[in-house]
């Protein structure tokens, strides 16, 4: 399978009631300051540079967020802390994202999440994550990523489901490093997301600090 026709299939999902029917409501609702969007109000698919060496995964769309701009962390409090970051560590061709059309390329790496659609405030149920995970496995299996970085701990536990890793007793924290057998790297961080951000939990200092070990488990292979 290719990333288009993968996308292809993402874009189609309505396999989550609930969720169809709040990212729909939200594209029509808007929020005041975004009334002038025209609200992508769909699944959000994966993106970056399909040779990437390293996959980032995060959690789910933001309402107002990826799911008015249609672009992973673009146009959301995370995506304003993450792009200043994987800039500054060489992976964004810029430190911002605000839409599909701003110019933001990434270089060897690829955005993506557990879920799809935006869910009610921000908490997918386990079985919209199941109905997801196909997706990211697909994305997985095309990509081939050296490195993953999952951003908080349902992106971790999602991808040790993924790998059957649950078993292993790893646990998740912040800077956290391990290694599938005979897969990729795993790097823990928490979720750029302002609960975290503003409150001190993540500063950018220690989120400048992953994507440096990233760059350092890179150098390794």
């Amino acid at each position: 399978m290719t990333l288009r026709r993968l996308n292809t299939n993402i874009l189609a999902c309505r396999r989550c009631p609930r969720l169809v029917a709040w990212r729909e409501e939200v594209a029509q609702t808007k929020r005041r300051a975004f009334m002038d969007w025209d609200y992508w109000g769909r699944p959000v698919p994966g993106f970056g540079d399909p040779p990437a060496r390293v996959m980032v995964v995060g959690l789910a769309p933001g309402a107002h967020g990826s799911n008015r701009t249609g672009r992973m962390f673009t146009g959301d409090g995370s995506g304003d802390f993450l792009f200043p970051a994987l800039h500054r560590a060489g992976f964004a061709s810029q430190p911002d994202s605000t839409s599909r059309d701003d110019g933001l390329t990434l270089h060897d790496m690829f955005i993506t999440a557990v879920g799809r659609c935006a869910p009610p405030k921000n908490k997918p149920t386990a079985v919209e994550l199941n109905n997801c995970q196909p997706f990211l496995e697909r994305e997985i299996e095309i990509i081939q990523p050296k490195v993953l970085v999952a951003l908080g701990r349902v992106a971790f536990e999602r991808l040790l489901r993924i790998y059957g890793a649950r078993k292993n007793g790893w646990k998740f924290a912040h800077g956290a490093v391990f290694r599938f057998e005979d897969g990729p790297w795993l790097l823990c961080s928490y979720h750029p997301s302002r609960q975290n951000t503003q409150t001190g939990r993540l500063t950018a200092e220690m989120f400048d600090a992953i994507w440096s070990k990233v760059r350092e488990l890179l150098e390794s292979e």
